[in-house]
């Protein structure tokens, strides 16, 4: 008898809980999260790639707010992506997150992951597609289908091309070279068919979803069907304007022959290999914006279209012959910036936000659109009081970068200073008049006093995000 009873009051506070869930969530908006890798700031119109074929991606922007400054603040290893989903997964900056990496599992169980907080609050959560994040997503979404390592398998065919004068090993859209087709379809034609087939099922479902839909494009191996990348001729690929030969300072800030994304295109690197690469990269951009359209037109048919917050962002950028340099293993705002696109109910269309950004911001964003309490370990800022006013006030006067104990950044007020502290080496760039940092001014009479502030507020980032690297040993004049 007494089983039987305790049996019976289980099930009813099982389904009272149900039942308090469903409320706490009725009313409450969907949230989907496109979630790309590799994918520069420069890759939407207007920013420097006017060439670039990409109508879903200017239809997301039309239909919403781009924050034209979101930033990554780096990484503590080569795979910077590691860390930039760390930090969305934990709302912790790039120290403390890197603290807390080991100890995943242990947050997981706990239920203090990003997916984790939404699923407290009535959302249905669900992961398609890359993860790379130390911790089984099964832990931590409700449903995950498709999950991806870091990045597609590639061959040596892919690497040191190509060469001029020698045929290239290499095919952009060949599926014999598997990476992206490995498994028999490309990886973001199956993000997508995932993401629609979610949609489809949550029209008529009652709890709102919080819906990741993480393509690992358009990082290498950049492929993509033949006619994307015929869309592309070589003679319409332009280099960029600071394009060099090789990087002076690459080996001391870790961007040498060592590292494997410097390590796709010949060194020293020409004018035609880096068209090549931009070439892949632009025909594997404008195939993902296919599959962002695919699932732009199911929300709509959806009807969820209007109670859904919509977020386009990604890991980091791509630098692909600035500077000389590949990766995104680099202070440069080519490989620091990224997209970051807003639309949902309330907001603006067709509208900018200048103010600058973490993309990790977009955590706290979604918990107060879930209303949900932000977490006193969250330390990233909800994106809400700049959608509803810029001109507020509240944003971030400083914006800083880091890249193992190899590189350190700072941005204020137009101005950004870079350090290579193994090597000793300080850059200025005054970004307002030169965006591409192509006038490194840090040895001019007239900016030493700028570059001395610069250092000071650096410093202080430091002490606030527990960046342990002593720059004053190292730089004991600024």
């Amino acid at each position: 008898m007494i089983s039987k009873l305790l049996l019976r009051g289980l099930l009813t506070l099982t389904a009272l809980i149900s039942l308090s869930l469903s409320a706490d969530a009725a009313g409450k908006p969907n949230i989907l999260f496109l979630f790309t890798d590799d994918q520069s700031f420069e890759t939407l119109h207007g920013r420097g790639y006017e060439d670039i074929q990409i109508p879903n991606l200017d239809r997301l922007s039309q239909a919403g707010t781009t924050f034209t400054h979101a930033y990554n603040m780096g990484a503590w290893h080569g795979a910077v992506c590691v860390a930039s989903r760390t930090m969305l997964m934990t709302g912790r900056t790039v120290w403390r997150a890197k603290g807390i990496e080991p100890k995943l599992s242990g947050e997981a169980t706990a239920g203090r992951l990003w997916p984790q907080l939404l699923a407290k609050a009535g959302y249905r959560t669900y992961l398609t597609g890359k993860w790379h994040v130390q911790v089984d997503p099964a832990k931590v979404f409700n449903e995950v289908r498709n999950v991806r390592a870091g990045m597609p398998s590639t061959k040596p065919a892919a690497y040191n091309r190509p060469l001029e004068g020698k045929p290239d090993p290499w095919s952009a859209s060949d599926p014999e070279f598997g990476g992206f087709w490995t498994g028999g379809k490309h990886w973001s034609e199956v993000a997508g068919d995932d993401a629609v087939d979610f949609i489809q099922q949550s029209k008529d479902s009652d709890p709102p979803f919080f819906m990741v839909v993480a393509f690992n494009a358009p990082h290498d191996p950049r492929q993509s069907p033949k006619e994307y990348v015929e869309k592309y001729p070589l003679d319409r690929i332009k280099v960029p304007e600071s394009f060099l030969p090789l990087y002076p300072h690459r080996k001391g800030m870790g961007c040498g022959k060592d590292l494997r994304d410097e390590q796709l295109a010949p060194f020293p690197r020409t004018r035609h290999a880096v068209k090549v690469h931009r070439q892949e990269y632009h025909a594997i951009i404008s195939h993902l914006d296919t599959q962002i359209g695919r699932i732009l037109d199911a929300l709509e048919k959806s009807g969820l279209k209007d109670n859904t917050w919509i977020f386009l962002t990604s890991d980091h950028g791509l630098a692909i012959g600035h500077h000389g340099l590949f990766g995104k293993q680099n202070m440069y705002d080519h490989s620091l910036r990224v997209p970051f696109l807003v639309a949902g109910p309330g907001v603006k269309h067709g509208a900018s936000v200048s103010a600058p950004i973490y993309l990790q911001d977009l955590m706290a964003t979604t918990l107060e659109i879930a209303g949900v309490e932000k977490p006193e370990a969250v330390e990233f800022r909800s994106l809400l009081p700049l959608l509803r006013d810029p001109k507020a006030g509240g944003a971030r006067e400083v914006m800083y970068g880091t890249y193992m104990n190899l590189q350190r950044a700072i941005i204020h007020n137009g101005w950004k200073l870079i350090l290579y502290p193994k090597i000793r080496v300080a850059k200025l760039y005054h970004l307002t008049e030169d965006p591409d940092e192509m006038a490194d001014l840090s040895k001019a009479p007239a900016h030493q006093a700028r570059l001395g502030d610069l250092f000071k507020r650096l410093l202080a980032q430091q002490q606030e995000l527990g960046d342990e690297l002593d720059l004053r040993a190292t730089y004991p004049d600024l």
